[in-house]
């Protein structure tokens, strides 16, 4: 009996929305709460949020209490708000396929209250709304304010919140306040809105959202490294010969011209997602699996990344815009010539760059970045190539290049690890070639991965800030780019390179990695 008992298969996990539960792998459900969304009536909430908490929901990871304040100035009650809602679960297939009791009874949670946010009398109308909505639905006033409002809303909204006393809850309910990217635009304006928040929030209740870290791949290389003996070894300069992190689009700019004019692909790649990626390979064993430990090892990280003199901005750092080119065989237009970009504009949509980690573990360990739209394919990936074994024993028989042992941990469109390794082919007695293991995450698993605002979102709700940016990181972060940035601006019509679309980029960039007698792989 004993026996059989052990031989026995464990539980199958049960797939909630997208988050899976497993009898080992729980998840903690919050604490009863309302949610307050500024923005209500734009893209991210109807495309993002409202999807995340339905599966959420669907998966009994909210509390039995909980309620939904949407915000914007467009004209609507909160019956006019839930036929919104319903449209943006329309788009959900667990929702279509969800019997209307269940939807029903998510979309009823859901209020609405029309103003101006930059209007001072609209937020006592808000505090009486909530403090009502608090006590209807037993939330002990715990509140999370979510601004998904363009950046430039973001100082007036939290100066406005601060002097209503919207910042602090009433008795023992606590309050969160959740700020997406970019959080902004410079070195000086992210400082100056880091005074703003610091003004109104206290630092543990501020959570700056990235959704790359929401990534079950970008969370998954924590675990890769430090549940596994066999790599963290050789995660060092004495094997490894580079990094390169690779964030590329097919996309161009869509319709966020207006955004993106103003951004461009350092601000809009690189100050967050492609550094928190560099970040999570680079930093030290935490002490811990504590949001702190964690958070304070990728700040060393940042803290250790060589600065770019001014003087040696152009060979460390590329960037290029995209002409007309194909895309899967289609033509598309260069970018100046997309709709809301301005005919001569120098914003970048591709960059590039070099960076040293300079401390025990990398010394002397290049680190390149890219990112860019209207290139040939989508990935994001992280390539570790390890460097060439000290003697090669099959030199004087074997004539062809030996390939690197290379570790690709993909981010997206597919989530998972690969290694390429060297192995005799059948045949000839010196065959040899490269031959790689792969490991994806739908196949091991059988359940799709989670979105990333499903994690986060509920990361918040729970008061784990593991996966969102400490404000010092922030600052950080803009401090190695505000050379680069600043050197561009200079030189906006002097040098920037081109690439056709459906291309790797700009030959400078080719050029940026070749001199160190390296090249780019091909996702």
């Amino acid at each position: 009996m004993e026996q059989n008992q052990k031989n026995e298969a464990p539980p199958p996990a049960v797939v909630s929305g997208g988050i899976t539960r497993q009898s080992d792998c729980a998840e903690s459900v919050p604490e009863p709460c309302g949610i307050i969304i500024f923005g209500a009536s734009g893209d991210l909430t109807h495309r993002k949020l409202i999807p995340a908490l339905f599966h959420l929901d669907q998966g009994n990871l909210l509390p039995d209490q909980w309620y939904v304040v949407g915000i914007g100035r467009t004209a609507m009650d909160d019956e006019g708000f839930r036929k919104t809602v319903a449209q943006s679960l329309e788009a959900l297939p667990a929702a279509r396929s969800a019997s209307p009791s269940p939807r029903n009874a998510f979309m009823s949670r859901f209020y609405y209250l029309a103003g101006d946010s930059h209007d001072p009398e609209y937020y006592p109308f808000l505090k009486e709304r909530l403090i009502q909505l608090d006590q209807n639905n037993r939330t002990g006033g715990n509140r999370l304010i979510y601004l998904a409002t363009p950046p430039s809303l973001y100082s007036e909204i939290i100066g406005q919140l601060g002097t209503a006393g919207l910042n602090r809850s009433s008795g023992k309910g606590w309050t969160r306040i959740i700020i997406e990217k970019p959080f902004g635009a410079d070195l000086e304006s992210a400082r100056a809105l880091n005074r703003q928040v610091r003004a109104a929030f206290r630092e543990e209740q501020v959570y700056r959202i990235d959704h790359f870290l929401g990534k079950e791949a970008v969370q998954n290389i924590l675990f890769f490294r430090f549940a596994n003996t066999i790599f963290e070894p050789i995660w060092n300069r004495r094997y490894i010969d580079h990094v390169q992190v690779t964030a590329a689009e097919r996309l161009g700019v869509e319709r966020r011209a207006g955004y993106y004019e103003s951004a461009g692909a350092l601000r809009d790649m690189f100050q967050n997602h492609l550094l928190q990626l560099l970040c999570v390979v680079g930093m030290e064993p935490p002490a811990s699996f504590e949001a702190e430990a964690i958070r304070d090892e990728k700040t060393k990280v940042l803290r250790s990344v060589r600065p770019i003199s001014a003087e040696e901005v152009d060979r460390f750092a590329v960037r290029g815009q995209y002409q007309a080119g194909l895309i899967e065989d289609r033509p598309v237009v260069g970018y100046q010539s997309e709709p809301g970009v301005a005919p001569q504009s120098h914003t970048e949509t591709f960059a590039a760059l070099k960076l040293y980690v300079d401390n025990w573990r990398w010394q002397g360990v290049p680190f390149y970045l890219r990112s860019g739209k209207r290139l040939a394919k989508k990935a994001t990936e992280i390539a570790i190539e390890f460097k060439q074994v000290p003697h090669l024993l099959f030199k004087p028989l074997f004539s062809e290049k030996i390939e690197p042992n290379t570790l690709v941990l993909s981010v997206q469109p597919s989530e998972g690890i690969s290694l390429t390794f060297q192995a005799k082919r059948p045949g000839a007695k010196l065959c040899m070639g490269s031959v790689t293991m792969d490991f994806n995450y739908h196949g091991a698993f059988q359940v799709p991965s989670p979105d990333a605002y499903e994690r986060l979102l509920l990361d918040c709700l729970a008061g784990d800030p593991m996966l969102f940016s400490r404000e010092e990181w922030i600052d950080w972060s803009w401090s190695i780019l505000a050379p680069v940035l600043n050197r561009w601006k200079e030189s906006a019509a002097s040098s920037l390179p081109s690439y056709e679309a459906g291309s790797w980029g700009p030959k400078e960039a080719d050029e940026l990695i070749e001199r160190d007698g390296r090249h780019w792989r091909s996702p």
